[in-house]
């Protein structure tokens, strides 16, 4: 484990200011750092593509309750293969699906109005501008041309050489240089970085847990690390922030800081399990990420199956 310090209270109060990207490109800007992902980025990102194997980052749609997953996702069938043949041809199946696309249970997307810090919104936007109907500034669909770029993993379980971090484990900036070390890739602008804590490996082994008894994530002291390097996208296996947060104020966290502040989309729940053994079979931590978020109008987030293609 790091020997790194936490911040003091004083400290993570200032850097709100420091890490902030607000009027970076533009007053009117709702894209936040989806814009270090240009062409360019998207173009060297499919030169990583050597073998095509692609593996999926998702999670299935958690449809049975448990302690993490209190909103199951609801799974009905219109019409079954029982009576298809009674229907006009041609007969046909179908179902329906509701989900609350927040959470600990799903893999979704994080638009950057689903935190709200003193009133506002990433830009500076105002809270207000989510109302009934959904979210007029800021909503899922500021992603609609997909996320595609260069991923990169760090697998800190690999660098502490642990099957997966315990529940209230911290991760410091330390720990993300030296899983960079270890796994020879570096985190550059324009990059999705996906952070694994085994989450998913542990839940697997013994079953599912409430977050309120910890989840293991990124300390705030990351927070300048992630804001130096430019990253487009932070995914992870658990919600990136680290539970409980060991801080006096409660909204001090990767996901306030990073949504409101630095505009940053965020990637929850994801397996990175197939993704961890193929990169270190391979030696590759750096991949093609491909990832196309539903079309949500005015939505918060949206479900999401993430892709590596190596």
């Amino acid at each position: 484990m790091s020997g790194a310090k936490r911040l003091t209270q004083q400290e993570i109060n200032g850097l709100f200011e420091r890490i902030s990207n607000w009027g970076k490109w533009g007053k009117d800007d709702q894209r936040g750092a989806l814009n270090y992902l240009t062409n360019a980025h998207r173009a060297a990102a499919a030169r990583l593509v050597q073998t095509g194997e692609a593996i999926s980052l998702a999670l299935p749609l958690a449809t049975a309750p448990a302690p993490d997953n209190p909103t199951p996702v609801t799974h009905l069938m219109i019409q079954s293969g029982h009576d298809a043949h009674l229907l006009t041809p041609p007969p046909f199946t179908a179902d329906y699906l509701g989900i609350n696309t927040h959470g600990y249970a799903n893999t979704h997307l994080d638009a950057l109005c689903h935190i709200i810090w003193n009133g506002r919104m990433y830009n500076g936007f105002e809270a207000s501008e989510v109302g009934s109907t959904g979210a007029l500034k800021l909503a899922i669909d500021v992603a609609r041309e997909g996320v595609i770029g260069r991923g990169v993993l760090l697998d800190i379980p690999k660098l502490r050489q642990v099957p997966w971090l315990e529940l209230t484990d911290h991760i410091y900036p330390d720990e993300l240089d030296a899983a960079a070390r270890d796994h020879r890739v570096e985190v550059k602008e324009g990059d999705v970085l996906l952070v694994r804590t085994g989450r998913a490996a542990r839940r697997r082994s013994k079953g599912g847990w409430s977050p309120e008894e910890g989840l293991a994530g990124l300390d705030a002291a990351c927070l300048p690390w992630l804001h130096d390097h430019r990253i487009a996208v932070l995914g992870s296996d658990g919600v990136s922030d680290a539970m409980p947060f060991g801080y006096d104020e409660g909204w001090v966290s990767i996901h306030t800081c990073a949504i409101v502040m630095m505009g940053v989309h965020l990637i929850d729940n994801m397996d990175l399990e197939a993704l961890a053994q193929r990169a270190q079979a391979l030696g590759r931590y750096e991949f093609q990420f491909v990832m196309a978020p539903l079309v949500v109008r005015r939505g918060t987030a949206s479900p999401v199956n993430p892709i590596a293609v190596f």
